[in-house]
C-alpha cells in the first residue's frame, strides 16, 4: 500500500468516528454508560441482570463482605480512580446470581443499625417498632476481595505506521496510537466458612480493553475535543468485569463442592505430617469413628453379657 494510501484510510477512519457527532438528550439506562454488572435485585428476583452471570436454583447460605482497607489496591481503588468500596458491586452480583443472601457487616451499616437499637431502647421509638433482640442473621461465609491493576500504553501500531510514512504525513498517522492504552484488572475472591474459618473457595478473574484514543491528535487539541474513544472510560468497567469472571469461576466450582477432609483425625486434629516427638499420624483418630473400638466399661459390659464374670 502506497503512502498516500495509508494517509487515506487513517483520514476515512478519523472521519467515520467523526460523523454523527452530535449533542443528545439525556438517557436514561444508556447502554454506553452500563459495565456487565447490570439491573437490579430484590430478594430472589432480579431485573435486568447479565446473561453472563452464573446463577443457582438455591442460597448455599448467607455471606458478608470484608474489605481490606487498608491494603495497597484499596487505596488506588479510592484515592487514584474515585470508585466506590468493591463490596457494592459484590452485592448486587450474589444477589443477582441467588448463591448467596447478603447479610450487612460493613462498619457504616452496622453503625446504622446499633442506632437504631439505641433509639428503641431510649424509649424514643413508637411501640410496636419491634427492635427487639435476637432478630440479626448470622454470616455464614466471609468473602474477601482483592484487586491487581495493571494499564500499559502503547503506540505500536501508529508508530510503526508513521515510521513506514515518515515526515509530516508520518506524524499524523503516528498520532493515531500515540493514546493507544490496554486497561487490565484481575480480581481475587476468597470464601471463608465464619464458623470454622476454613477457607471453603477461591478463585481469580480478569478483564482487559483496549482503548484507542489518538484520532483526536489529528485534529489538534481544539479539533476533536473528547473524541478519544475509550480514553475516558472509567477502569471500574474493566474491574467489574474481572470481578464477575471470578465471581462465576467461584460459582463453578462450588456447583460440585466436596468439602476437604484430613482422614485419620479431622481437621486441626494435628496433621498428618509427623514432627519429632509429636504422636504420629496413625495414632490419632476422630471421636466415634474408630470402627469397632469401645471404651473400658463398654467392653467390661459386653463380656458380662457374654458370661464372662470381669466385675
Amino acid at each position: 500500500m502506497s503512502r498516500n494510501k495509508m494517509v487515506a484510510v487513517a483520514a476515512a477512519c478519523a472521519a467515520m468516528l467523526l460523523a454523527g457527532c452530535e449533542t443528545t438528550d439525556m438517557k436514561m439506562g444508556s447502554a454506553e454508560s452500563k459495565t456487565v454488572a447490570t439491573g437490579s435485585a430484590a430478594g430472589s428476583a432480579t431485573s435486568g441482570a447479565s446473561d453472563q452471570l452464573e446463577r443457582c436454583p438455591a442460597p448455599l447460605g448467607t455471606v458478608s463482605l470484608i474489605e481490606n482497607e487498608s491494603a495497597g489496591w484499596y487505596t488506588i481503588l479510592r484515592n487514584e480512580y474515585r470508585l466506590p468500596p468493591t463490596a457494592n458491586l459484590l452485592r448486587l452480583l450474589i444477589q443477582q446470581s441467588n448463591c448467596f443472601v447478603v447479610v450487612e457487616r460493613g462498619a457504616g451499616g452496622m453503625r446504622a443499625m446499633s442506632r437504631e437499637r439505641e433509639l428503641q431502647q431510649s424509649g424514643e421509638m413508637r411501640g410496636g417498632s419491634n427492635f427487639g433482640k435476637g432478630q440479626m442473621v448470622a454470616s455464614d461465609y466471609g468473602l474477601t476481595p482483592e484487586i491487581i491493576f495493571s494499564s500499559r500504553d502503547s503506540g505500536g501500531i501508529g508508530g510503526a505506521l508513521g515510521g513506514l510514512i515518515g515526515g509530516g504525513r508520518g506524524r499524523a498517522v503516528a498520532a493515531i496510537g500515540a493514546g493507544t492504552q490496554t486497561r487490565e484488572a484481575s480480581a481475587l475472591l476468597t470464601l471463608i466458612d465464619n464458623r470454622s474459618s476454613v477457607q471453603v473457595a477461591a478463585s481469580e478473574g480478569s478483564a482487559s480493553k483496549t482503548d484507542f484514543a489518538g484520532f483526536g491528535s489529528l485534529f489538534g487539541v481544539g479539533g476533536a475535543g473528547g473524541l478519544g474513544g475509550y480514553q475516558n472510560t472509567p477502569q471500574g468497567k474493566v474491574i467489574t468485569a474481572a470481578f464477575m469472571d471470578a465471581y462465576n469461576q467461584m460459582v463453578r466450582s462450588l456447583r460440585n463442592y466436596r468439602a476437604q477432609s484430613v482422614q485419620g483425625q479431622g481437621l486441626g486434629g494435628g496433621g498428618r505430617l509427623g514432627v519429632d516427638g509429636g504422636a504420629a499420624p496413625s495414632r490419632t483418630y476422630v471421636p466415634g469413628q474408630g470402627g469397632n473400638t469401645m471404651s473400658v466399661a463398654e467392653a467390661q459390659q459386653r463380656l458380662n453379657e457374654l458370661g464372662y464374670n470381669v466385675g
